[in-house]
């Protein structure tokens, strides 16, 4: 429509009569004028004074948008930014804001930051009111770039951020950051603010995209994905995180973001109060920081004039409510935070958690832990503009979650875990394993001092108090409790199994918790928690200590397998370890713990091994489930270690046949194998987390696997060997299915 309206012969007289009974609000007008004056030699003065008459007829609509006013009525359009987009007005504005990066005769033209300005809130407020805007500016890669230059001015920062964030959410292919102009003296120019608000853009530009389809989140898609990848290069997130990396002192200043304290303190009540009234309708930093904005002019303003009258001066930021300052900290941090979080995930892993150790981010989150981490929360329920009081989406509980979710990465399979620790809890760790004579960690030895935790607690401490007065059907306990399974993971430490127990098994068996994911973090954690410590199970079984008690316990473990298969694991680990040792302390608690002796009976394993393969398929593996594969493996080669592997394949043989499920048991999991092949030896696959979790080789892994796919069926170790060939199905191509 752009092109065609102002080529066309439509007059200003001809607009002009039938702009009433259309309704259109004067703005063909305005852009047909807005049009003529806004070429290269025109007048940019006039521009501006035109995008000013504009920008009013725009803003009420994108003000009644995002209020409650416009739930109350049926009529959701808004004429205005419609007939706006209509004639034309968003590709004329993109292709005002871009004429800067055109030269005329070796001169590059220079529009001032406040009509740069000025275009961008039109261009939102149209984005916002009017379907499909986003989308078509999303298409303009070369305009979708040309933003991030617009960044470099404080005047025009917020616009922009705001603008750039809407347009990458529902842009189909990720942006690549190497393509934006000086990236690197973009971002260490930006001011610490600035720097928090482009993590909202970071977010998005260096997460893989989630295509939203649950069959991609099967690994079997997921590999499919993978191969694809390794063709074609590493991904657009992938190419950003390097690029982010690449720039000096980024990590180190999104550290000191993510630790710097809100400078003043309130009273309880009064905060109470203010944070509630900011909750109903603020929900986004970036109008936060415009607020903050306007504030610091006043101050600067007032600044002035007390000083030509010679009077005190008082900083208007500092009279702004106490809950805004915290709010808008909350919001920066949950930003930051995320962004860290990604890294850490990322493949240069290793890289940024030397730099977060070196930063001392894990002793600057210590710090602010109580104070507004994990504060104390009203009576009332606070809520976000346009949410409930059962949401968990409040900035509150997000920045909790984040922060949960940033101590798992930090923690997992990596020695600097014990970064959470302080000294003296380091110097307790090395007093149990002295007292326990054993060995102590060498991760403990190596950790450096100088980075861990301050303070009375470190922060796995700290964790662990809240954890313990949280309510049984807590969101925030399935969080808690994979922090601190991650922190336990890999080599197991003695020392640090002993600090949980009893609370977890509370919380399994006398809590009556019936969250599916929470349980299923409580039986990751305690399997870990026990996993070859004699202390343990003697505990245990000082805890479960009636009959009932153990039913209750078998009740929760059997109800689901997905759940608690990894505690199933982790004690047929520990049995196997303990029924090899010679020592008065392991023969007694063999003799006595009835966990051990539940699992020590073949016809029990073999319940839990054909339960573990009749649940799972290749085609709904997924990373949540395919630790039943794993568990049902680590049966097999411990009875493979005590030659008794044919024993149980002859039981699953006649399992199956008692189940009237002749030929499907051992060809789903003839096809299970295949594909553990095709997962776990692909050459970019991690094979220390199956090391380390079962302190088994992973080539004793792979020969279990071979021995079990041997085609030959005069093999006694082979699953051919007990398939009648009228049911055997091995050779189907399960990519197809």
């Amino acid at each position: 429509m752009c092109i065609f309206f102002f080529k066309s012969q439509f007059t200003e007289t001809f607009l002009t009569e039938r702009d009433k009974p259309s309704k259109w609000s004067g703005i063909p007008q305005l852009l047909l004028k807005l049009y003529a004056t806004s070429h290269l030699h025109s007048d940019f003065v006039e521009c501006q004074n035109i995008l000013k008459e504009i920008s009013p007829l725009l803003s009420m609509e994108a003000m009644a948008f995002v209020t409650e006013e416009r739930k109350l009525t049926q009529e959701t359009t808004y004429p205005n930014t419609y007939i706006f987009d209509l004639f034309g007005g968003v590709d004329l504005l993109v292709e005002i804001l871009m004429r800067p990066t055109v030269s005329l005769r070796g001169q590059k033209l220079k529009i001032s930051d406040e009509m740069s300005k000025d275009c961008l809130s039109i261009l939102y407020n149209t984005c916002v009111c009017t379907e499909g805007v986003t989308k078509r500016l999303a298409e303009k890669n070369d305009f979708v770039i040309f933003l991030f230059t617009l960044m470099t001015s404080k005047k025009t920062f917020l616009q922009t951020a705001t603008l750039i964030e809407d347009i990458l959410g529902v842009k189909k292919e990720m942006i690549r950051l190497d393509e934006v102009p000086n990236l690197s003296s973009l971002v260490s120019n930006f001011d610490q603010q600035q720097l928090a608000n482009f993590c909202r853009i970071l977010a998005v530009t260096i997460s893989e995209m989630d295509t939203g389809n649950d069959d991609k989140h099967t690994l079997l898609a997921k590999n499919a994905q993978q191969k694809k990848s390794l063709s074609l290069g590493p991904s657009a997130a992938e190419i950003n995180q390097a690029a982010l990396l690449s720039i000096p002192g980024f990590v180190e200043r999104l550290c000191k973001l993510a630790t710097r304290k809100v400078s003043e303190s309130t009273g309880t009540a009064s905060f109470l109060q203010e944070l509630e009234e900011w909750y109903t309708w603020l929900d986004n930093a970036l109008v936060l920081d415009a607020l903050m904005r306007v504030a610091n002019e006043e101050s600067e303003h007032s600044q002035g004039a007390s000083e030509e009258n010679g009077l005190p001066h008082t900083s208007a930021r500092t009279q702004l409510p106490q809950s805004m300052k915290i709010m808008h900290e909350i919001m920066y941090k949950l930003e930051v935070l995320y962004v860290l979080c990604v890294l850490l995930m990322g493949r240069q892993r290793n890289q940024v958690h030397r730099m977060i150790a070196e930063f001392k981010l894990i002793p600057g989150l210590n710090n602010l832990f109580d104070k507004l981490i994990w504060r104390k929360h009203s009576a009332s329920a606070l809520v976000l503009h346009g949410h409930n009081q059962n949401c968990d989406c409040s900035p509150d509980i997000t920045l909790k979650i984040q922060f949960l979710r940033l101590l798992q990465s930090f923690s997992d399979h990596h020695e600097n875990k014990y970064l959470l620790l302080n000294n003296q809890e380091l110097n307790e760790l090395s007093a149990i394993s002295l007292k326990a004579n054993i060995p102590e960690v060498e991760a403990v030895l190596n950790t450096d001092r100088s980075l861990v935790c301050d303070g009375k607690r470190g922060l796995l401490t700290r964790l662990l108090q809240v954890m313990k007065k949280e309510p049984a059907e807590s969101s925030f306990r399935f969080w808690q409790a994979r922090a601190v399974e991650s922190f336990l993971r890999g080599t197991t430490s003695y020392a640090d199994q002993m600090y949980l127990l009893e609370h977890i098994l509370y919380c399994i068996v006398d809590s009556e918790c019936k969250s599916r994911d929470v349980l299923q973090s409580y039986f990751d954690l305690l399997g870990e928690l026990m996993k070859f410590n004699v202390d343990a199970f003697k505990r245990f079984n000082k805890y479960i200590n009636t009959d009932a008690k153990f039913q209750v316990f078998l009740k929760q473990i059997n109800s689901s397998l997905v759940d608690s298969n990894m505690l199933v694991r982790c004690v047929t680990l520990s049995l196997d370890r303990f029924e090899n040792q010679v020592d008065m302390k392991v023969a007694e608690v063999l003799s006595e713990c009835r966990l051990l002796a539940y699992i020590s009976q073949v016809p029990t394993q073999m319940s839990f091994l054909f339960r573990l393969i009749n649940i799972i398929h290749v085609q709904t593996l997924t990373q949540e489930n395919v630790s039943c594969l794993n568990t049902s493996l680590v049966i097999l080669m411990l009875a493979r270690r005590k030659e008794r592997l044919p024993l149980y394949l002859r039981l699953l043989q006649r399992m199956e046949h008692n189940k009237k499920y002749p030929g499907f048991l051992l060809n789903n999991f003839h096809n299970l194998l295949r594909f553990w092949q095709q997962h776990y030896l692909h050459k970019d696959k991690d094979s220390t987390c199956l090391e380390n979790s079962s302190c088994i080789s992973f080539s004793y892994w792979k020969e279990t696997v071979s021995i079990l796919l041997n085609p030959d069926r005069q093999s006694p170790s082979a699953l051919v060997s007990y398939m009648e060939e009228p049911y055997m199905d091995i050779d189907r191509d399960f990519t197809e299915e």
